[in-house]
């Protein structure tokens, strides 16, 4: 079943010998988002809280495995996670950060998450952003609720929220299939999916395969490129990523295939080294 493959956490998500740091934390969603916030700051709205980054903090941003974070979050602070740590002494990184260590507090707990890869529509007027967000098994309601954990009274304000981080609306966080769908029925403009200047069709391709990996418990860098990613539209293969698209909007329905392509398609899986697209460098994972 769907639920217990995201229930316990493995891989990206294990703490290993940082585990008893969950220890005597919170088990509800909200309560573990505001953990969460209280350890990390955005990389990209850290002058938003009235901060200027230093080079090593920028480097932190690069850290994959939560394992890896503990380490750097207890080397700034070595108090309980539940203490909210000053605004200048938070390990750094980016909507993913938020969004794995937020899981992998669930998971400790035993409750099913998963992160998912995606797009705001709630940061930039009329675009839909590079994003990640919590999914997680609401057992009261029975279904899957998305979960900003980034967005802290700070970022609601500085953005406008007008829903509720803790069950963030579909059609406020559009998973890459949902997008990808979207815009091969011309219902959606590719130009609009992206981030900075890189936006477009194989950008939401990119993303596809970030989600796909995520959902089979490999949550890599927003910027990790490897197999068939690529930085124009020319050459993608549709027929693939409407293939993923289809697997990943309803990843429950298709648990056991989507798992059996990911480990299958050497243009998916995530290989030893990846790409590191913002340090311009290969990287060992």
């Amino acid at each position: 079943m769907s639920l217990d493959f995201y229930r316990q956490p493995v891989d990206m998500t294990d703490p290993a010998e940082q585990a008893s740091l969950f220890d005597g934390l919170p088990r509800e969603p909200a309560a573990l988002a505001t953990v969460v916030q209280g350890l990390l700051m955005h990389e990209h709205i850290a002058p938003a809280y009235g901060l200027t980054l230093s080079a090593a903090q920028h480097g932190e941003a690069h850290v994959r495995a939560v394992d890896r974070m503990l380490d750097g979050i207890v080397a700034h602070d070595p108090r309980p996670l539940g203490e909210a740590r000053p605004v200048g002494e938070r390990q750094v990184g980016v909507c993913r950060h938020f969004t794995l260590l937020h899981v992998a507090l669930l998971r400790h707990h035993g409750v099913p998450a998963r992160a998912r890869c995606g797009f705001g529509a709630y940061f930039e007027a009329g675009r839909f952003v590079d994003h990640w967000v919590t999914e997680y098994w609401n057992e009261a309601l029975g279904r899957w609720l998305l979960v900003d954990a980034q967005l802290d009274a700070r970022q609601r304000a500085l953005f406008n929220i007008g829903f509720d981080p803790l069950d963030v609306p579909r059609d406020q966080f559009v998973v890459a299939g949902d997008a990808w769908r979207l815009c091969r029925d011309g219902k959606a403009d590719p130009e609009a999916f992206g981030i900075l200047d890189m936006h477009g069709l194989w950008f939401i391709a990119g993303n596809l395969i970030r989600d796909l990996a995520a959902l089979n418990n490999r949550e890599m860098l927003p910027w990790d490129v490897w197999g068939a990613m690529q930085l124009a539209d020319d050459g993608l293969d549709l027929a693939l990523f409407d293939r993923l698209a289809a697997l990943t909007r309803d990843p429950d329905a298709h648990l056991d295939e989507l798992r059996a392509l990911y480990a299958s398609d050497e243009r998916l899986i995530v290989p030893a080294t990846v790409f590191n697209a913002v340090l311009n460098r290969p990287e060992s994972v």
